[in-house]
């Protein structure tokens, strides 16, 4: 069958991706499709602000976070191994070969390199180092360094970047200045998009006598625009910006990183974070709770202006937000169980009654984004599945599976009608109100959480199960156990929220869909997803040639996806709201395609010094 399925598609993917960027040659930048906004000569990126005042802290609580990392406790500095759970934004203590610009959705630029050169077979790229570039102890920064963080990242990184590094044979110091990474040809031929600006360099000699994968509270090492300054474990972290950084001129790196430092400060509690933003000790968050946003954000600062609220439109790119059923669980392991409990969960009556209508129901975990599934399938996507149909449910094949939209009541009896039915046909009985198996053993079912905040959007979803017989409950655990268990998958259901690529690569996309990561601990495939399907599909992102054969692949894996009721969709807005002391400035538009507000945003001093913030 997949050979069969490998022929249809090669009447859509005749070429080979990212063939349009050359190969043997220097180039200064890299596209899946070969379309660069910057030439070779580019002086900066368009959303910089390069006359921006420098100076000033900003104290913020990150939005999103990477890796081990964690924004309510830390034990660690080490952000780049699955030991640990570290601060937030220590990335960017380190360079990296490439750097991504934000507005654009998948084109890479030289930063640490100077040029990249992509071998004739396509296998091996030979990236040129700027000879200029040193770490924070003056020391330059060698091929050998980057052949040192390649190898190292692959054998014993983080899983979520160390999968990505799964076809890198080896990286190699050809001399001081170049370095090559080379592939076993089995790799995708966009999948140098995915690698070569997520592995920072680090210095080989550091670790000569360091352990890589140590938890420690010792900065490393690094030669980025940041490196930690001041910390207290679990409490905070104070980023100091590196005088005379080594690129800042540089086009990549010019019009950046404005303020001084950059603090965070960690709370275990929602509640205990929003009193120290409303206090000015914290003075930018952005706002995840609806019924917060609209009905607490009326305290003194508000009022008198010195807080300003403000809608920024979201990035344009997919976003994931689910609840995560864990299918390794056997008593979860039926998709019908799994369709079952995501027709329990009543979105309209939470929309209405907990989030203040502010919110769309996702359908897909590909929400906001042209890989949605939409109505029927498009010939070409029934060129890719068709040779599966014995695989797959006839659902596939028909209009994308929608959530159930329910009547607002909050217990919609047709729904929980329709999920008995389905608990019924796996062989789930009722028993003195209790939904037993064939060896009388119950359904119990634990959402795992780490805020109070979904205690109470939960309520009603738990008593919807509860009244089918399922023994449904919500589990509050700490940061640190929260982070332990998910990387163990030692959950039933877990709530996830992930950003993907605009044009997402087959090596991002096999963290969260493929069968392999599905074993392996750390990774992003939560609900356990493993079927032979998928991994197939997966293999077809690594031929399509353009955007639009990319799209055709991703809808094709939304469709099978859908069918497998491995993640319950949740809901998305529009805008990050977003509240903040008004003594900041920064450049409009803000970019497409990400929201890097500690490096792009400014403070400015003639407003701090009228809030009395100077």
């Amino acid at each position: 069958m997949q050979s069969s399925a490998a022929a249809a598609f090669s009447t859509l993917c005749p070429n080979i991706t990212l063939a349009a960027n050359p190969t043997s040659i220097k180039l200064h930048g890299l596209s899946s499709f070969g379309d660069l906004k910057y030439p070779a000569d580019y002086t900066q990126f368009d959303y910089v602000a390069l006359d921006a005042p420098q100076g000033g802290t900003f104290a913020f609580t990150p939005s999103w976070w990477y890796f081990n990392q964690n924004v309510q406790t830390f034990n660690t500095l080490n952000s780049f191994v699955l030991r640990g759970e570290s601060p937030p934004r220590m990335e960017l203590c380190f360079d990296y070969l490439m750097i991504w610009a934000v507005d654009e959705p998948d084109a890479l630029y030289c930063a640490l390199a100077k040029s990249v050169e992509i071998s004739e077979d396509r296998n091996t790229y030979r990236f040129e180092l700027r000879p200029e570039a040193q770490f924070h102890d003056g020391s330059a920064v060698t091929a050998r360094d980057v052949a040192f963080s390649y190898n190292t990242i692959k054998e014993k990184g983080h899983p979520q970047i160390a999968q990505d590094l799964r076809h890198l044979v080896e990286a190699v110091a050809v001399t001081d200045e170049i370095v090559e990474l080379r592939f076993n040809g089995k790799q995708s031929d966009r999948a140098i998009l995915s690698v070569a600006n997520t592995v920072p360099i680090f210095s080989a000699a550091y670790y000569t006598d360091q352990e890589f994968d140590a938890s420690t509270l010792s900065m490393p090492l690094g030669s980025g625009p940041w490196t930690v300054d001041r910390l207290k474990a679990g409490s905070f972290v104070e980023f100091a910006k590196v005088d005379n950084y080594w690129a800042g001129d540089l086009p990549f790196a010019r019009g950046k990183n404005h303020f001084e430092r950059l603090r965070i400060e960690f709370y275990r509690e929602r509640v205990a974070a929003f009193e120290a933003f409303k206090k000015g000790v914290v003075n930018w968050r952005e706002e995840f709770t609806s019924k917060v946003w609209a009905t607490e954000y009326d305290f003194p600062a508000v009022t008198d202006k010195r807080v300003k609220l403000k809608l920024f439109s979201e990035e344009r790119r997919p976003a994931l937000q689910g609840w995560a059923v864990n299918s390794r669980r056997s008593k979860l392991a039926d998709p019908r169980t799994r369709e079952a409990i995501g027709l329990c969960f009543d979105f309209e009556w939470t929309n209405k009654n907990m989030f203040y209508d502010s919110y769309t129901r996702s359908q897909t975990i590909f929400a906001k984004s042209p890989f949605e599934a939409e109505e029927e399938p498009s010939p070409e996507e029934l060129a890719l599945l068709e040779p599966y149909r014995d695989q797959l449910p006839d659902s596939v094949f028909g209009s994308a599976i929608r959530q159930h939209v329910s009547d607002g009541s909050g217990s919609d009896r047709k729904a929980l009608r329709k999920a008995l039915g389905l608990l019924r046909e796996v062989g789930w009985q009722r028993d003195n109100g209790r939904m037993i198996d064939e060896a009388g053993e119950p359904l119990t079912l634990e959402f795992m959480i780490r805020s109070p905040t979904f205690e109470r959007i939960l309520g009603k979803y738990v008593e919807n199960l509860q009244k089918i017989g399922v023994d449904a409950s919500v589990r509050l655990v700490d940061p640190t156990q929260f982070q332990a268990r998910l990387d163990a998958f030692d959950f039933d259901i877990v709530g996830i929220a992930v950003s993907l690529g605009a044009s997402p690569t087959a090596e991002a996309m096999r963290q969260f869909l493929h069968s392999d990561s599905a074993k392996r601990d750390g990774s992003y495939n939560y609900p356990g997803i493993s079927h032979p399907v998928l991994d197939a599909l997966l293999e077809r992102m690594d031929t399509v040639s353009n955007r639009e054969e990319l799209i055709v692949v991703l809808r094709a894996i939304d469709r099978v996806l859908r069918s497998l009721h491995l993640w319950i969709p949740n809901w998305y807005a529009a805008n990050h709201r977003v509240a903040y002391w008004d003594m900041f400035g920064w450049k409009e538009p803000k970019p497409d395609y990400y929201f890097p507000v500690e490096s792009l945003w400014w403070l400015d001093a003639a407003k701090a010094k009228a809030i009395g913030k100077a």
